[in-house]
C-alpha cells in the first residue's frame, strides 16, 4: 500500500485576512493564508515539514492557488529536499474542488490519502502516524479533540436542544481515507449538491465506517491574528 498526503492550501482565508487587517494591516497586501509566516515559515511550509516526518506517507502534494504555484516552487527549493514532495498542483475554488484536483494527480499506486489543512502547522507527526495507521486497518479515519465547552443547537434565537458533551468531537485534520473511497463521496457530494467542510462527513455518507482518533489540542487551526501569534509563541519556546 502507498500513501500520499494531500496538504490543502489554496483558500485565502477570509477571515484570518480580516483580522489580520483589523490589527493595522492592508487585507489587499495579504497573500493567501497558508502563505503567511508564523515563526519564520510559512504555514504551508511548516504543515508540510511536519507531515513529512511521518514514515508512513511516502508522498506530499501541496494544493495551491493557481497564481500562487510558481511562488510556492521558489520558495520551497531553498529548504533543501523534503522527504516524498512532489510538485504542487492548482486548487479550486471550493475544498472539495481543490481535494479533487489533488486525488487527479496522484500515481495509480497510491492506495489510501490523507488530507491535511495547510492552517494546522502545529500538527504533531505521532498524531498523523497513529491516525494513518488506523485508516490502514479500516479505510478510513480522522483525527479528533473532546469538546469542552457547552453545544447548543439554535434555531434563530431560540435555543432547542443541548448535546451531551460525551458524544461530541471537534473534527480535526489530517483525515485519511481510502483512495476510492474519497473519490466515490466527493462524486456523490456532487450529484446530491452537497457542500461539506469535512471530508469524512462525506466519507461517512457512503455508509461506510470511519474511526475517530484522539488528536492532542496543539493541532489547533490558524483562524485568526490570535491563532497566528499564539503559534508564534508556541514555535518559539514561548509560554501559550
Amino acid at each position: 500500500m502507498s500513501v500520499a498526503a494531500l496538504v490543502l492550501a489554496a483558500g485565502r482565508g477570509e477571515r484570518l485576512r480580516r483580522s489580520l487587517a483589523s490589527t493595522g494591516g492592508a487585507e489587499n497586501d495579504l497573500p493567501p493564508k497558508a502563505f503567511l509566516p508564523v515563526a519564520g515559515r510559512t504555514l504551508l511550509v511548516r504543515s508540510l515539514l511536519r507531515m513529512a516526518e511521518a514514515e508512513e506517507i511516502d508522498q506530499l502534494v501541496p494544493v495551491v492557488p493557481e497564481a500562487w504555484l510558481a511562488r510556492f516552487e521558489a520558495a520551497v527549493a531553498e529548504l533543501g529536499p523534503v522527504r516524498g514532495l512532489r510538485p504542487a498542483v492548482a486548487g479550486g475554488a471550493e475544498r472539495q474542488d481543490s481535494v479533487a484536483a489533488g486525488l487527479e494527480a496522484l500515481s495509480g499506486e497510491v492506495s489510501h490519502v490523507v488530507v491535511h489543512d495547510a492552517a494546522r502547522p502545529l500538527v504533531p507527526a505521532e498524531d498523523v502516524r497513529r491516525v494513518v495507521r488506523v485508516a490502514l486497518e479500516c479505510g478510513a479515519a480522522l483525527l479528533a479533540t473532546p469538546v469542552t465547552d457547552t453545544i447548543h443547537q439554535i434555531d434563530g434565537d431560540r435555543l432547542r436542544e443541548t448535546p451531551a458533551r460525551a458524544g461530541l468531537r471537534a473534527a480535526l485534520t489530517p483525515q485519511v481515507f481510502r483512495v476510492d473511497w474519497l473519490r466515490e463521496a466527493l462524486a456523490k457530494a456532487r450529484a446530491d449538491a452537497v457542500h461539506g467542510t469535512d471530508d469524512a462527513a462525506l466519507v461517512a455518507r457512503l455508509g461506510v465506517e470511519v474511526r475517530v482518533v484522539e488528536g492532542d489540542p496543539i493541532n489547533r487551526k490558524i483562524t485568526t491574528a490570535a491563532d497566528l501569534a499564539w503559534a508564534e509563541a508556541v514555535l518559539q519556546g514561548e509560554p501559550s
